[in-house]
């Protein structure tokens, strides 16, 4: 099939290919604090999930399957064969989607600040009704007080700002419908499947996804290694963009 899904394209023509999946609620804008990092010796390709940024808003439902097969399709359209992958929150539910049930078409995984088992759903499909009935807007406030730390907020307006914009352009339909993804959501069964390397990387100060669900994604996937970066919370990569990058460069730049 062709992808739906809007991508930038950056980085050497022909080097080995890193897919950047974002949060609920982001672009593939979020990964721009790696950008240089990874573009040194890689072709980057940020994308915007089903429903997000500039792809397509098409009905529900949706489910982390469909968001994960509309990647493969992109994939495709861009003549990549194989992609290191590297997927923050709802970027990371589908990374691990790929890697256990398209392994040939993922050579390194990095897991930030995800969850295979992110509950109650509940939570997730009230959260889907209030954005369907109010808009994005309605959830700004909670969602950035879970995205960054209150010291980072208060240093940084101008930025959390930013993503804030991010957060309410996203289209009501295509956040709420990835919000009934998430309720629906147990991976736990797939990780042992998980052959790719992975690095798994939690912040810290994360009030979002603590720890604890990196923890248990570390102990199903065979081999993963587990790094928790300090004074981050759900969007670690923002946060800390220099310590994420490192990371997040040295695991795919590895043999």
């Amino acid at each position: 099939m062709t992808s739906r899904l809007h991508a930038r394209v950056d980085g050497p023509a022909g080097a080995p290919a890193v897919l950047l999946g974002s949060s609920l609620g982001t672009t593939g804008e979020m990964w721009q604090p790696q950008l240089a990092a990874l573009t040194a010796g890689h072709r980057v390709i940020r994308y915007d999930h089903l429903g997000h940024g500039r792809s397509a808003v098409p009905p529900g439902p949706y489910t982390v399957e469909r968001l994960g097969r509309e990647v493969l399709a992109l994939l495709d359209d861009l003549g990549v064969r194989r992609a290191h992958y590297a997927g923050l929150s709802l970027g990371g539910m589908v990374g691990m989607w790929l890697a256990a049930h398209a392994p040939d078409r993922i050579d390194r995984l990095a897991l930030l600040c995800t969850s295979a088992l992110l509950g109650p759903a509940t939570v997730w499909r009230d959260r889907a009704a209030t954005v369907r009935a109010g808009g994005t807007g309605a959830v700004a406030d909670a969602v950035l007080a879970r995205w960054f730390t209150p010291g980072f907020a208060a240093a940084r307006p101008e930025l959390v700002g930013h993503y804030r914009d991010m957060l309410t352009a996203t289209p009501a339909a295509g956040y709420a419908g990835c919000c009934e993804a998430i309720a629906a959501l147990d991976l736990r069964a797939d990780l042992a499947l998980i052959a790719a390397p992975t690095l798994v990387v939690a912040g810290a100060d994360d009030p979002a996804i603590p720890v604890d669900h990196a923890e248990r994604i570390t102990a199903g996937i065979p081999g993963a290694r587990l790094v928790v970066v300090d004074q981050a919370a759900h969007l670690a990569n923002v946060e800390q963009p220099e310590a994420v990058a490192e990371l997040v460069r040295e695991h795919v730049d590895r043999e």
